[in-house]
C-alpha cells in the first residue's frame, strides 16, 4: 500500500536558490585557469548534485592534490563573491513554499556553513531553521542514499512517505536508492532526461509542484475521513 506522503525533503542548490549556474560558472573558469578545461555541459555531469569532497578527489586525480587544494579555495572565493552579487531563490520557489502544508527540510550536498550563506542572502533560511541536514553528516553523498535517509531519521519520518524534491541525476538516484518518491526539477540545468525514471515526477515550474505532490497522496482511509 502506498503510504501518505508526510515530508518533503528539498535540495538546496538549483532547487531553493539559483545557485548551479553560478557554481558552473566558476567550474568552468577554475578549470580553464588550472589547466582542466572543461565545457558548462561536462561541469553538470561530472560536479552538478556531488559533495565537495567528491568534486575535490575528481580534481585531484585530473590535476594532483595540491592543484585540488588551490582549486576548492579559489572555488569558495569566487563563488562566495557571485552569490552576494547575483543569486535569488528559483523562480516560483517562494509561492510553493506558501503553498505546502506538508513539514519540510533539507538535505543538500552541501556545507552547513554554504547553506547558511546562500539561504541567508535569499531570505530562505528561516524557513528551513532547525530542519537542514548536510552531506557532511553522513559517510556516503549522493547517489548514496545515505543523506536521505539521515534526514528522514532525523525528522521521525519513514522513508517510503518522504518525497524528495531534486535537480540532479545524483540526487534523483539517491532519492531512488532510499526507497523515496522523487520530483525532478527539470528547470535548470540538468536535461529532463537525465531525471527521469522509476518513482520520479519530471517537472519545469515550481509553481506547480504543491500540486504535484496532492496529486501522489492516495485517498483517506473511511476511519480517518470519520475522525
Amino acid at each position: 500500500m502506498i503510504k501518505r506522503i508526510e515530508l518533503v525533503i528539498f535540495d538546496c542548490d538549483g532547487v531553493l536558490v539559483d545557485s548551479e549556474r553560478i557554481a558552473v560558472r566558476v567550474q568552468v573558469i577554475l578549470g580553464a585557469e588550472l589547466g582542466w578545461p572543461l565545457t558548462e555541459d561536462e561541469v553538470v555531469d561530472r560536479f552538478i548534485g556531488r559533495s565537495h569532497a567528491a568534486i575535490h578527489e575528481q580534481v585531484a586525480v585530473q590535476l594532483g592534490p595540491d592543484t585540488a587544494a588551490i582549486w576548492s579555495q579559489r572555488f569558495e572565493q569566487l563563488h562566495r563573491e557571485a552569490v552576494e552579487a547575483e543569486l535569488a531563490p528559483i523562480d516560483g520557489l517562494p509561492e510553493a513554499l506558501d503553498a505546502l502544508t506538508l513539514p519540510t527540510c533539507v538535505a543538500s550536498s552541501g556545507s552547513h556553513d554554504k547553506m547558511r550563506h546562500t539561504l541567508g542572502r535569499t531570505g530562505l533560511y528561516e524557513r528551513f531553521a532547525g530542519r537542514i541536514f548536510s552531506s557532511t553528516e553522513v559517510s556516503r553523498g549522493k547517489p548514496a542514499p545515505d543523506l536521505f535517509l539521515h534526514a528522514a531519521q532525523q525528522m521521525g519520518v519513514d522513508s517510503e512517505a518522504c518525497v524528495v524534491v531534486e535537480d540532479s541525476q545524483p540526487g534523483v538516484h539517491a532519492a531512488r536508492a532510499a526507497g523515496m518518491r522523487a520530483f525532478g526539477y527539470a528547470g535548470g540545468l540538468t536535461p529532463a532526461e537525465r531525471l527521469e525514471g522509476h518513482d520520479t515526477v519530471v517537472f519545469y515550474d515550481m509553481r506547480k509542484l504543491p500540486a504535484l505532490i496532492a496529486g501522489l497522496q492516495p485517498p483517506l482511509s473511511r476511519a480517518l475521513l470519520k475522525n
